[in-house]
């Protein structure tokens, strides 16, 4: 039988690898979308799968408005203590799939006091540090339970003034103060700023010795004013029962009584971590 070869017009060639191309790069720029380029790693539009993958979902409540997460996200635009620049990058892919590695490994470098984070007595205590009061000695009891989440008058940093006018009864172990720093959305801003809303040493004085309070938590990076920076940490973490929870994200919570469960990373040696908090109906 006579061999026979099939000649394709030049129109419908080139109709055919220009519509390959453009589906290529279609999907290539859906997939670029999706998953942005990670810093230290070149996007090469390959896809184990030709299927469309949906966009994750990142949400802030759960259970029809029953779980609040009161974490913020890392990233490198959030604020950094002192910095002007923000936290900037801290995580890097130095193994990917696309590097022909066999899985996705990120390596990650940031202080152990960034976004939502917990501070241990070692933090401004160099003989605590010294003797070993880290993170992981933290009594996980005090971050786990019933939790008052209250509104501070907006017009003045925590005084002892402002403590008693709370009229926070006894028998409340933890509560979480929002402040003006929420309303001002400081958590969100890249530049630190020195003016957020904190504890003054005499309203720390007054909680450690008229309350008993052992969780504190608040909504900037330091539950301390910066004019009474080393004070106020001296009154809260030199007895080793209260634990400071910095940098809580409350927009939209309403006040009352929660459930909260704050989980932070076992560092040992560490006098701080970043920490996962939720508050539950």
């Amino acid at each position: 039988m006579a061999k026979t070869t099939l000649k394709l017009p030049f129109s419908l060639l080139f109709f055919t690898s220009l519509t390959l191309t453009l589906a290529i790069l279609t999907l290539t720029a859906a997939e670029t979308a999706a998953y942005p380029t990670i810093p230290g790693t070149m996007p090469t539009g390959c896809s184990l799968s030709e299927e469309e993958v949906p966009t994750p979902v990142r949400r802030e409540v759960y259970e029809n408005g029953q779980i609040y997460d009161i974490t913020h996200r890392i990233t490198s635009d959030m604020p950094s203590f002192g910095s002007k620049e923000g936290l900037g990058q801290y995580l890097w892919l130095p193994k990917s799939i696309k590097n022909g590695s066999l899985a996705n490994n990120s390596e990650m470098k940031l202080p152990s006091h960034t976004g939502t984070h917990v501070d241990a007595p070692g933090h401004v205590f160099d003989h605590y540090f010294d003797a070993g009061y880290d993170v992981d000695t933290l009594d996980l009891g005090v971050l786990n339970g019933p939790a008052l989440l209250v509104d501070v008058p907006r017009d003045k940093n925590i005084t002892a003034e402002v403590m008693e006018s709370l009229n926070i009864p006894r028998g409340v172990r933890r509560v979480i103060f929002r402040t003006l720093n929420t309303d001002r959305k400081l958590m969100f801003k890249r530049e630190f700023d020195s003016s957020y809303v904190g504890f003054m040493k005499d309203g720390a004085r007054w909680l450690v010795q008229n309350t008993d309070i052992k969780l504190v938590g608040i909504d900037y990076l330091s539950a301390a004013a910066h004019d009474d920076l080393l004070p106020s940490h001296y009154e809260f973490l030199e007895g080793r029962e209260v634990i400071l929870v910095e940098g809580l994200k409350l927009d939209g919570v309403p006040a009352g009584l929660y459930n909260i469960h704050c989980l932070h990373l076992r560092l040992l040696g560490a006098e701080g971590s970043p920490i996962r908090c939720i508050l539950i109906k």
